[in-house]
């Protein structure tokens, strides 16, 4: 009897004890696994983070023109009654031409895209083209000046952006009289209302840089975007890559030219 009594005094403390014990490894375990899941939160939001971050890099790559466009899930051609040949723009930037082109056309106006993206390698061939034929008998600290009168240096192209576009026509003396100049008196009256501003206005008012161009477009909603971006982090030392481009900072592209725009966009 006294041998039962002491088995099972033996028992019930062993019984106890793993209770105790199973108990207590769970209540480490429970106060251990809020701190688990923050530790894993604070990593994938880390994660996240670093994705959202812009690469610099990318970003300036593409305000200099330096990418694929036809290959950019941005980007979209432009349908063939609203362009003159094989052109891109940027999606967002195509939806609200297209809804101007429309609005136009029920008043009688044909809107069309003469020009659209060009990337670096394009405008540098525009560019070399007029360094070394069109005006190879221009000195050479005059030559980019008369260049630049109606043509970007590579890398200072709006054109780069996916943004701005020629419409109907190239010539001045187009838009003065007739259908071109009912086409311009209707983008003059209509066109901010679906985004897009003349770049290049009149010099009169003192405007710097190239000469007017009433037939060169952008959607400002967007480019000033791009513009803002250009200004921060561009210098002219990444104007390079093609024949003259030393007179960049000589010249001061990015003062002169880049912001030698439309006032009503640099106040955007």
């Amino acid at each position: 009897m006294v041998f039962y009594k002491l088995f099972l005094r033996v028992f019930l403390i062993i019984v106890f004890s793993s209770v105790f014990a199973c108990k207590s490894q769970n209540e480490q375990k429970k106060t251990k696994e809020p701190q688990k899941i923050q530790i894993e939160n604070q990593t994938e939001n880390q994660k996240v983070a670093q994705e959202q971050k812009p690469d610099l890099s990318i970003m300036k790559n593409y305000v200099l023109g330096k990418f694929d466009y036809k290959k950019h899930s941005d980007f979209s051609r432009v349908p063939k009654k609203l362009a003159s040949k094989n052109i891109y723009l940027r999606k967002e930037v195509l939806k609200a031409f297209t809804e101007m082109a429309n609005q136009a056309k029920k008043e009688g106006v044909i809107l069309k895209v003469i020009s659209g993206t060009r990337n670096f390698a394009h405008q540098k061939r525009i560019w070399n083209y007029k360094w070394n034929d069109k005006y190879k008998k221009t000195p050479r600290d005059k030559r980019a000046l008369k260049i630049l009168e109606y043509s970007s240096m590579p890398c200072t192209s709006r054109h780069h952006w996916g943004t701005d576009m020629d419409i109907n026509n190239l010539e001045n003396s187009y838009f003065a009289k007739g259908k071109g100049k009912k086409e311009y008196d209707w983008l003059v009256k209509n066109a901010k209302n679906y985004g897009f501003y003349q770049v290049y206005t009149s010099k009169a008012n003192g405007r710097t840089g190239y000469n007017e161009e009433k037939w060169h477009w952008s959607y400002v909603p967007l480019s000033s975007v791009y513009l803002k971006f250009y200004n921060k982090h561009i210098t002219h030392k990444d104007i390079s890559g093609f024949q003259g481009s030393e007179f960049a900072s000589k010249i001061d592209m990015i003062k002169n030219y880049v912001n030698g725009i439309n006032p009503d966009i640099l106040e955007y």
